[in-house]
């Protein structure tokens, strides 16, 4: 065999190649880059918007965290009510969550020792007065 037969059969098996990728590629149906519900996803995505504006219009964090005591704190106005968040993002399975109501204006603490110790997110929806806010922190323990 000769170089000129051994080239002409790596062309050969180059295009073979490369047509059967592309018959996979075109044959693959279940790749969705946009969502359906287009119109109603971005509706929700601005109503997240609006409560994190809201939050940012208080001008005060409603969540603190003592990283000595491992306690933490949520302050919020009397008839305030809502859900607490406790998202570790390497394990969904620990996650938590906990509805909050407040009846006085006393901060709520929470223990936290009982978690397990690294990376997580705390995010707090709450609604008062007809408004709904949303307020996130990032926490280690």
């Amino acid at each position: 065999m000769n170089w000129g037969k051994g080239l002409i059969l790596v062309f050969i098996a180059f295009g073979a190649m490369m047509a059967t990728m592309v018959t996979i590629c075109v044959k693959q149906d279940d790749i969705h880059l946009v969502t359906q519900q287009y119109y109603e996803e971005e509706i929700k995505y601005q109503e997240h918007i609006q409560k994190v504006a809201n939050a940012a219009e208080l001008g005060q964090e409603v969540i603190w965290f003592d990283a000595n005591t491992k306690k933490l704190g949520l302050e919020l106005e009397n008839g305030a009510e809502g859900t607490l968040w406790l998202f570790r993002p390497s394990d969904a399975r620990m996650d938590h969550k906990i509805p909050v109501k407040f009846s006085e204006k006393s901060p709520l603490e929470l223990d936290l020792k009982d978690l397990k110790s690294g990376y997580w997110r705390v995010k707090l929806t709450w609604k008062n007065d007809g408004k709904e806010y949303f307020q996130e922190k990032k926490i280690n323990l």
